[in-house]
């Protein structure tokens, strides 16, 4: 489960997030906002420093929502073990493409640190340390 504080939850938070960088897979799309970039108007010296925070869009296009909840409870898992390798004070957002729906928490898990990786977010996890993999 991703901390309270690593949640996003406002809609110009996620706008600002969509705004950054991006990178696409197969399954997902990941897009980054860095720190330093205000989201509400604020002044980005006097705005407070915060952790990074995920966010997840998973459309009815994904499937039902029995699919849509079990992906976006895999992807919340495998962000909540990214976290610590991540920078602090950026936007990040995982949007799930159709494909995710038949996907395993491992194929989910690559996608993620492929996606992060071409970002340049730090360095993937071997296979043994992801969440979803024996």
């Amino acid at each position: 489960m991703l901390p309270a504080a690593h949640r996003l939850r406002r809609r110009d938070e996620f706008s600002a997030a969509f705004r950054g960088a991006r990178a696409g897979t197969r399954r997902l799309v990941v897009h980054f906002s860095p720190a330093g970039e205000p989201v509400d108007g604020a002044d980005a010296s006097t705005a407070p420093a915060h952790p990074l925070r995920v966010g997840f869009v998973v459309s009815k296009a994904v499937g039902g929502s029995v699919v849509r909840h079990r992906v976006q409870r895999r992807l919340r898992h495998l962000a909540a073990a990214a976290l610590p390798g991540l920078p602090p004070g950026g936007l990040l957002v995982v949007r799930a493409l159709p494909a995710a729906a038949d996907a395993t928490s491992a194929e989910l898990g690559s996608d993620l640190d492929r996606g992060l990786r071409r970002l340049g977010l730090g360095t993937p996890r071997p296979a043994a340390q992801r969440p979803g993999t024996s």
